[in-house]
């Protein structure tokens, strides 16, 4: 199982000059991508641009959003920017989507909350034909992957349509071992030949104070759900050894690819990361 690691982009404590380390250490350190979450309506850094940045200080490392909130988009634009992405990264762009849950995201972009899913499937209509070879556009350096992300049935049945993998966060190990089996199910339901590439998010913060870190940031990022923000905290990894059975859990569990979402935004927390997960 590959091992990935999320930018700190909706990390309050983050700066330029940390986003560029982050980059250049997961680089060199040996994660197999750089991941970004996204939102409008909260203080964090617009992941394309993020994308972008750590695209220039970076050789090796895949690029990918964690996801990205399609559907308050607009597709021909994101199409251009996803394409010039992956140009300037040199191929190493992976691009995941979801419908998105938070309304006030689509308020701020005057997009209609309802009906996100559906318009979720144009923005990937509209994208495979931006990049198409009939296409007067700039296309993709090549054609990046494309990853669904949602637990509902509507969000695997789209993977399996559309996508070539999925992307699940916020469970379990054992809950994740259901969803993946779900999805593998639902794909051979569509027809699909070949098997999905099954991603998972999980939080971590590790060193002095990390579980202080993640409740401050996750009560902030997850305030919209309340109480249940408290489960989020629950969740987070912040021992090593409890990381390295994290990580063995999810791959017993059939993913292919854990990307760690961080909770401080301290370039250190790399390194920690690191020693715990890729040793």
């Amino acid at each position: 199982m590959d091992i990935g690691l999320a930018l700190p982009t909706t990390v309050p404590d983050l700066t330029g000059e940390r986003l560029i380390e982050w980059a250049r250490r997961a680089d060199r350190l040996g994660f197999s991508t750089l991941g970004a979450l996204d939102r409008i309506v909260y203080p964090n850094y617009e992941p394309l641009l993020a994308l972008t940045a750590a695209a220039a200080v970076t050789e090796r490392i895949k690029l990918a959003t964690t996801i990205l909130i399609a559907a308050c988009r607009d597709s021909t634009l994101l199409a251009k920017q996803l394409a010039t992405l992956d140009h300037l990264a040199g191929g190493r762009l992976v691009v995941g989507l979801a419908s998105g849950d938070r309304e006030d995201d689509f308020t701020a972009t005057g997009t209609p909350f309802a009906g996100r899913g559906k318009r979720l499937d144009t923005v990937v209509r509209e994208l495979r034909a931006a990049w198409s070879e009939a296409s007067p556009g700039l296309r993709p350096r090549h054609a990046p992957s494309l990853l669904i992300g949602g637990h509902s049935q509507v969000a695997m049945r789209r993977s399996a349509r559309v996508g070539d993998g999925w992307i699940g966060g916020g469970s379990s190990v054992s809950r994740y071992a259901d969803l993946a089996a779900r999805v593998r199910a639902e794909w051979r339901r569509q027809g699909r030949a070949q098997a999905p590439r099954l991603l998972a998010l999980s939080y971590v913060a590790l060193g002095p104070g990390g579980r202080e870190h993640a409740e401050r940031y996750l009560r902030s990022y997850y305030a919209f759900i309340g109480d249940k923000a408290a489960l989020v905290v629950s969740g987070v990894t912040t021992e090593p050894g409890r990381l390295r059975e994290l990580a063995r859990g999810y791959a017993e569990a059939g993913c292919d690819e854990l990307i760690l979402l961080p909770c401080a935004a301290d370039p250190g927390q790399v390194d920690l990361i690191a020693d715990a997960a890729l040793s």
